[in-house]
């Protein structure tokens, strides 16, 4: 039996059945169950008269990215577009391949060079990208590239300018507010490890004893400042990698080693010399990012925000979102920070760092949960790493109420790390953050029993000093309180709290003379940290933010 004579019979058993059917049902429900089988014919007979076609044999392209001395390239941005469009980066070898194609027409672009390609079904064609390389008639590669990279959700504001510190985008209390300008600061330390470069072996010993014994060698030179830069040691670093540059003074990829090593070890005019050479060569995503990290420390903010949205745009890496996003949220604009790091988790959700950013900026919008939410996540991610419990726990112990998921994870960072007063301490205050009276027995003395293992971690844990002082003082016993805030005192002598919080003991203890003395002493260092708070902020200029579209409903703009 031929397809068409299937479908009569279907027909056929269809109509019969409806008739059936049709007797025992209203007119409405009839009329329904008519109209979809009707319209369940109507894509049988379109599978009849435009049967599926087998695809074509798909094909793909591989090739390699050049410099312009025909040296490769690695890490790369190839962006294919065409039938397809796809983004990926060159290996080490500067190759690069994209697969499972249909043939026809495609573009291949790179922030310095730009051609077209016809790929037939089922071949496998072979490209090489050299710099200036483009078509007749091709518009600038970079442009191009920078227009087809941008992400999907491109956040729509432009950075208008600075302006001395003036408390927007700050939320709730000014405790909050120093916490969050803290963990704003500590997410620029969120940096990942310098990849080791894939000619290099990891042995230091080695390293060392090759570049003594070779000191005319580029490989020996260039080997030991990559491990140097890679584990820390930023001016030994500049000074084997200057070696490698004298002798091979072509080698891109050891240049830009160079100049990161500079501007890492603070001679900001060596950096900027070599990242003007790089420049003239060829420009690439990672020279914007340098370029921005030399212009902040030189002190144009809002040039190095520039260079590292340009970054962005030219190569969408994990690394350069994470640029971004953390120079916008040192310069507070809040708002726009977060959803910088919003795209970079959704292009890198593996990215534990990023997500922790990502909790600092939602935590800085009074995002309390979602903040906690990320920072979770993070956790999940990475659960060796401290940095998201740590900063979950500062959240905890700031926002005003407890937040989801945090006590849970604080207690798997508590397990993880025996013997971390950290770690004993934020998970206490996440139990009495949860129940706040503490009447609980064993509530109270979990809590108490974890702030003593902090002590015992760290003597000089103040800030578990001063919350043993605060569960006496919860109970009524002052004169208990007292020593434990003494205490607190002794190990943190600019504890502020812990100066009220005695004060109010003596207080209630009778000691009038020595309430007024801890009070005032609370208010002098009070008056002090809140000068050189503001000197602090004063000197990290706020960006003036233009804003288009970005500001949800129920948010005051940024600026």
């Amino acid at each position: 039996m031929n397809i068409g004579q299937q479908l009569d019979t279907a027909i056929d058993r269809g109509l019969s059945v409806c008739a059936a059917i049709s007797s025992s049902l209203t007119s409405a429900r009839r009329n329904t169950i008519l109209r979809v089988y009707a319209g369940l014919l109507l894509i049988m007979v379109m599978c009849v008269s435009a049967p599926c076609q087998r695809p074509a044999a798909s094909a793909s392209i591989t090739g390699r990215v050049l410099d312009s001395s025909g040296q490769p390239v690695a890490g790369a941005a190839v962006l294919l577009s065409g039938t397809a469009s796809e983004r990926t980066t060159s290996d080490s070898t500067g190759a690069f391949q994209f697969a499972g194609l249909a043939p026809g027409r495609y573009s291949l672009t790179t922030d310095t060079s730009a051609t077209s390609i016809d790929v037939a079904p089922g071949a496998i064609a072979r490209i090489e990208l050299h710099p200036g390389s483009k078509p007749a008639g091709d518009r600038d590669s970079s442009a191009a590239l920078t227009q087809a990279m941008q992400f999907a959700d491109d956040p729509h504001f432009t950075i208008a300018g600075i302006t001395d510190w003036t408390a927007a985008g700050g939320h709730g209390s000014d405790a909050n507010l120093r916490t969050s300008e803290a963990l704003n600061r500590e997410s620029l330390q969120l940096q990942p490890d310098h990849p080791q470069s894939a000619r290099c072996p990891d042995d230091e010993a080695a390293l060392r004893a090759d570049a003594s014994s070779h000191p005319a060698s580029f490989d020996a030179s260039h080997c030991l400042g990559i491990f140097d830069l890679r584990t820390g040691k930023y001016a030994e670093a500049a000074k084997n990698l200057d070696a490698a540059w004298r002798l091979h003074p072509s080698d891109a990829a050891n240049e830009y080693a160079l100049a990161e090593a500079c501007e890492k070890a603070g001679d900001m005019t060596r950096a900027r010399e070599h990242f003007q050479k790089l420049s003239a060569r060829q420009g690439s995503a990672g020279l914007h990012r340098l370029a921005g990290s030399v212009d902040e420390t030189l002190g144009d903010p809002v040039a190095a925000v520039n260079e590292f949205a340009q970054a962005v745009r030219i190569d969408p890496s994990e690394q350069n979102y994470f640029a971004w996003g953390s120079e916008l949220l040192y310069h507070r604009a809040v708002l726009q920070a977060r959803d910088v790091f919003a795209e970079g988790v959704k292009a890198w959700p593996k990215s534990a760092r990023m997500l922790t950013a990502l909790g600092a900026a939602l935590f800085a919008g009074a995002l309390y949960d979602d903040a906690a939410e990320r920072l979770c996540q993070a956790a999940d991610l990475d659960p060796n790493n401290p940095e998201p419990y740590l900063f979950m726990g500062r959240i905890e112990v700031a926002a005003p109420r407890a937040l989801p998921c945090v006590a849970q994870k604080l207690a798997d960072f508590h397990r993880r790390e025996p013997g971390n007063a950290l770690a004993d301490y934020y998970y206490a205050m996440s139990l009495w953050k949860e129940q706040p009276s503490v009447s609980d027995s064993p509530v109270r003395d979990q809590v108490a029993g974890l702030l003593h293992e902090a002590i015992k971690a760290d003597p000089r844990c103040a800030e578990a000093w001063l919350e043993l002082g605060n569960l006496q003082a919860q109970s009524g016993n002052y004169a208990s309180a007292i020593p434990l805030y003494t205490k607190a005192i002794d190990s943190d002598p600019q504890l502020t709290q812990a100066y009220y919080r005695l004060g109010v003991a003596y207080d209630r203890t009778g000691e009038r003379d020595k309430a007024r003395e801890a009070f005032a002493e609370h208010d002098r260092i009070e008056k002090a940290q809140a000068d050189q708070v503001d000197r602090q902020r004063r000197a990290i200029k706020q960006f003036v933010v233009s804003s288009a579209g970005t500001t949800p409903p129920g948010e005051s703009p940024q600026h």
